[in-house]
């Protein structure tokens, strides 16, 4: 799903990933879970150089959906792929610790909130310049002239070649004004696309990306003003009556589709829950029941530090046992598939082993 298409193919492209999700779990058409979007990047052609749908440390999707994994990402950072369900159980705890050592900078085996703060800014600064690596290499993909600059008629040629056409036909016909011949669906994406390209181009606007503005265009979490242009469509998505702001009923909405058993119907109850959690409890940021694109753009913004002081009190929150409002090791341990999404069984015999 991509959250800067039209709404009529937007709705079109939902569809389709709900039947994929109805064929391969046997649920209700529900696209609650984000657990495969890690799965769905990976997957990506390498030459691929569309914005991606899913972005590292940052709230929520650009369809709108709460990123489901964005607690994992900002506690074991670019650790992440180390822990999986096949993974030696006793091999993750013991990197599971070690993370906890870190974090844990006076070293007193306990993790107070500002400790877990810092974490999380230090974790998201990471998925920043991972973005800023990958976006040098698609930026010499889309510049074959090296001159610093990407035309939006180069990038055109570049992204259709990606879809299976042949560049060098498509350059001809972009230069000689004919007709490229794509598919509705493709030309719509197109159409979305350049909107993006002139919104990440910083005035005097001449269509010419640099490679800095190349990185806002593909990672909106870069750039305060495409963090911007990505709330409005996130709200032009949700806002159901055309006030441009986000009603509670709006925002916990599920998405079109039959509940057809009590799995599917599990799944619309958790999403109603944790989007309502979400809204109360971190987005309206004044509790007056309405989300601005404001709040909503605070609450996306993944170097809002107070955001991440928030986020940090709430992780700790879910493991906190005791309530000494601390994380302390045997907590972690036992909230393992919060923080890392494995379990790590034997838990509370295996801590002082591993610490």
């Amino acid at each position: 799903m991509v959250g800067w298409l039209a709404s009529p193919c937007r709705g079109a492209l939902r569809c389709l990933c709900l039947l994929s999700v109805l064929l391969l779990v046997d649920v209700s058409t529900r696209p609650a879970n984000h657990s495969a979007a890690r799965e769905r990047i990976t997957n990506r052609d390498e030459n691929e150089i569309l914005p991606p749908d899913h972005l590292n440390g940052v709230k929520m999707e650009m369809d709108g959906h709460l990123n489901k994994e964005f607690h994992q990402e900002v506690f074991l950072g670019k650790a992440r792929d180390e822990f999986d369900e096949d993974s030696e159980p006793r091999r993750s705890r013991r990197k599971l610790m070690v993370i906890f050592s870190k974090v844990d900078v006076n070293a007193d085996r306990r993790i107070s909130a500002k400790e877990m703060q810092h974490w999380i800014m230090e974790k998201t600064a990471e998925h920043f310049q991972e973005a800023v690596r990958e976006n040098k290499l698609h930026f010499r993909s889309v510049d074959p002239d090296g001159d610093g600059r990407v035309s939006w008629d180069e990038y055109r040629v570049k992204f259709l070649a990606s879809k299976g056409h042949n560049e060098r036909e498509v350059a001809e016909r972009i230069k000689n004004n004919e007709d490229l011949k794509v598919d509705e669906e493709t030309q719509e994406v197109l159409e979305n696309l350049k909107d993006r390209w002139y919104q990440a181009d910083n005035p005097p606007s001449d269509l010419l990306l640099t490679e800095d503005e190349f990185l806002s265009f593909l990672h909106p979490e870069h750039s305060r003003g495409m963090l911007q242009f990505m709330v409005k469509e996130i709200v032009r998505d949700l806002d159901q009556d055309g006030d441009k702001r986000l009603s509670l009923p709006e925002f916990i909405s599920l998405p079109v589709g039959t509940v057809e058993n009590q799995q599917a119907q599990d799944i619309d109850d958790n999403w109603v829950k944790d989007r309502k959690r979400e809204f109360e409890e971190l987005i309206d940021a004044n509790h007056d029941g309405i989300v601005t694109p404001e709040e909503l753009e605070e609450y996306m913004d993944p170097m809002n530090e107070y955001n991440a002081l928030n986020e940090a009190k709430q992780m700790i929150a879910i493991a906190d046992e005791n309530q000494n409002h601390h994380l302390e090791p045997e907590e972690i341990l036992k909230y393992s598939e919060f923080f890392t999404g494995s379990k790590l069984v034997d838990y509370a015999r295996s801590v002082h082993e591993e610490f």
